[in-house]
């Protein structure tokens, strides 16, 4: 199989076998890049799958496909951008492969659920408002130093906050992934309140929240960059269980990290939902924004 061109003239569909726990309702879900993500953050889970190991790639035959594949495509279920390699790499100022996706996946009238940690998202609020659309921004922690070292590259936590107060002063609907929660790291209560306080203020309408689930291999780069914290997290994931190629924390300590966050959530007018973690009773919503693509079909009929 040639991983770097869709031989398939149709949206592919997102695969929930190979996620434990997943409940997501059925989607497409398009890559416009691959190999490794230049966030290069080190709890990257897409590493486990081929294609989304080595540099960067620009996926530039959909520039071509794109058209004939949205076309083809039925029903007309939400597209998500992306679950493995951010859909604003660094290369897409120079490529522009995601914003004419997002062109054609719009003037066909899909709804879209962007997934992303960049701010360049906000170039493309013109095209994102022709479509019902959802973007979801990922922000582990306030703090810079944490930050700094597990999502080496990306965009620092305010820039990301920032960019969730633009899109919805420009009435796109935003939702925020705490994801991932490491126990020890990002996970105490103090950190959740400032973290979903800030998040509510610019606009958040639901936090979406998972536990580390390290894929194999972690532990060993982990323990090049910092042996007391390696040594720490191995202890704490020593009992839990390998589910589809992730290490999950027990399950007790899944629940009560999950529960630590939910009321705070609450407290502050927003949906809730855990993701990839067995607590559907928990969840108050969709984990995706799948539900609030549905409620805003009417408006683009």
């Amino acid at each position: 199989m040639n991983y770097f061109r869709y031989e398939m003239m149709k949206l592919p569909t997102f695969n929930v076998s190979k996620r434990g726990f997943c409940t997501c309702l059925p989607k497409y879900n398009l890559n416009t890049y691959l190999g490794r993500c230049g966030h290069g953050c080190i709890y990257c889970y897409a590493v486990k799958f081929p294609s989304f190991t080595g540099p960067t790639l620009p996926r530039e035959d959909l520039l071509e496909k794109i058209e004939e594949m949205a076309a083809k495509t039925r029903p007309k279920l939400p597209v998500m951008l992306s679950d493995c390699t951010d859909p604003y790499q660094p290369l897409e100022e120079k490529y522009g492969i995601t914003r004419k996706c997002i062109e054609v996946l719009a003037k066909h009238k899909f709804p879209l659920l962007i997934v992303t940690k960049s701010s360049m998202v906000v170039r493309d609020i013109d095209v994102l408002k022709l479509t019902p659309t959802v973007v979801s921004i990922t922000i582990t922690t306030l703090n810079d130093e944490i930050a700094s070292f597990w999502e080496p590259n990306a965009p620092s936590p305010k820039f990301r906050v920032d960019t969730l107060k633009k899109l919805a002063d420009e009435g796109i609907t935003v939702t925020a992934r705490i994801d991932p929660i490491i126990p020890g790291v990002n996970d105490d209560v103090e950190e959740f309140e400032g973290l979903v306080k800030v998040l509510a203020e610019v606009g958040v309408r639901q936090i979406t929240a998972s536990t580390f689930k390290p894929v194999r291999g972690f532990f060993k780069n982990l323990k090049q960059l910092d042996s007391r914290l390696y040594s720490k997290l191995t202890r704490i994931y020593s009992d839990g269980r390998w589910i589809l190629g992730y290490k999950y924390l027990r399950e007790e300590t899944r629940r009560e990290i999950i529960m630590r966050l939910r009321p705070i959530v609450l407290k502050y007018g927003m949906e809730f939902s855990s993701c990839r973690e067995g607590f559907p009773e928990l969840n108050t919503t969709l984990c995706d924004g799948t539900a609030y693509c549905r409620s805003m079909l009417d408006r683009f009929v």
